[in-house]
């Protein structure tokens, strides 16, 4: 019989290299219409992309259950490239709404794309041995902020990373967290480029 265990070890975690691309393919966003909670999701028949990095490119629906709100999003064209969302801050990289899961947490702003993000976030930050097999160019957690990976600040972003997800599962206008609101913090480098014909 081997000694392993069947389940993976809670109190350790392994980076991969999850990239926060990785969570958007679905968005919960503050409806620009109404206040409440709408999705962000590619558009309908659009097939699904072979790398995460395309994730960028594809085209978006915001859809508004609460008010009937519907807006499209397309990549910008330059030249003969695509100019690709910019992922990062409290703003979605497509319509650049304020993301629906944010909560003041540690004198700050804790925020998540949606409920796998969060679950991302939580198994991480529960962690009390965490290991990188990754280059952290582009992973997600080594590029998290300083005070989300303290271990004096563990108790105080779980307890947000709960608040984010009982949010996650209301939608009304008045269900909305005081933190989301405009900030326009949402990185303004320039998007990822995808040439027409070439690599992602």
């Amino acid at each position: 019989m081997s000694s392993e265990p069947t389940h993976p070890d809670p109190a350790r975690h392994r980076d991969n290299g999850t990239w926060l691309v990785q969570f958007t393919d679905r968005l919960l966003v503050v409806c620009p219409r109404c206040g409440g909670r709408a999705l962000v999701l590619p558009l309908p028949g659009v097939a699904a992309p072979r790398y995460f990095s395309a994730l960028l490119f594809q085209p978006r629906r915001l859809a508004c259950a609460n008010c009937g709100a519907v807006a499209n999003w397309t990549a910008e064209e330059r030249g003969t490239g695509l100019v690709g969302a910019v992922p990062g801050g409290t703003e979605d990289p497509f319509f650049r709404r304020p993301l629906w899961l944010q909560t003041r947490c540690a004198g700050r702003i804790l925020w998540a794309y949606n409920e796998e993000h969060v679950d991302a976030l939580n198994t991480y930050v529960d962690a009390r041995l965490r290991e990188r097999y990754t280059s952290p160019t582009m992973a997600m957690f080594a590029r998290l902020p300083a005070w989300m990976k303290s271990a004096k600040r563990r108790d105080e972003v779980l307890a947000g990373l709960a608040t984010l997800r009982t949010l996650a599962r209301l939608s009304t206008p008045a269900d909305r967290s005081d933190a989301a609101h405009e900030r326009g913090d949402r990185p303004r480098h320039h998007g990822s480029m995808l040439f027409r014909g070439g690599p992602y």
